[in-house]
């Protein structure tokens, strides 16, 4: 076990660098070349940032030639599109009604397949996502309807004597 430890104390495979305060036999670290030396990057930063740049350069490119061409489309069919106008927008016009409709339909076809299904689901008993959240809501809706039931009951007869002091002949 004493046989591991021999060694530096630096992890194996990375030389110890050198400090400001090394001796002249290492080499002079104070120097400006000293100094860059030390804080080099090493070679997997080095391939990180070039690949980083050549990247960039090939995407920066790419648009390049992407908005080029896209003006140049523009300025060439420009004249081919507003003679054409007239045709185009009433097409457009029928063809944005017709795709919306269609999309509407099949959402709303959808959204009632997945009521249905919830609601067979439900009773059955088989306790679907927000069942119970539905069933406090019911019953808070018919403790609401009872207490009212309950208040009109009580002060009904209040307001029926009030009813034929305004009107005593009903």
């Amino acid at each position: 076990m004493a046989d591991r430890h021999v060694g530096t104390g630096t992890p194996t495979g990375t030389p110890p660098r050198s400090t400001a305060t090394s001796s002249p036999s290492q080499g002079n670290p104070v120097t400006f070349l000293g100094k860059l030396n030390e804080h080099a990057p090493n070679s997997n930063q080095l391939i990180g940032v070039l690949t980083l740049i050549i990247s960039g350069a090939i995407l920066l490119l790419l648009s390049g030639i992407t908005i080029t061409t896209v003006v140049f489309g523009l300025i060439f069919f420009a004249p081919l599109i507003v003679i054409s106008s007239p045709i185009w927008l009433p097409i457009a016009v029928v063809l944005f009604v017709a795709v919306g409709g269609f999309l509407s339909i099949c959402g709303f076809f959808l959204t009632v397949i997945a009521a249905a299904s919830w609601l067979y689901k439900y009773f059955r008993g088989l306790h679907p996502l927000g069942s119970d959240r539905f069933d406090y809501a019911r019953s808070r809706i018919a403790n609401t309807a009872s207490h009212v039931r309950d208040y009109a009951w009580e002060y009904g007869g209040y307001l029926h004597g009030k009813v034929k002091d305004a009107a005593p002949s009903a």
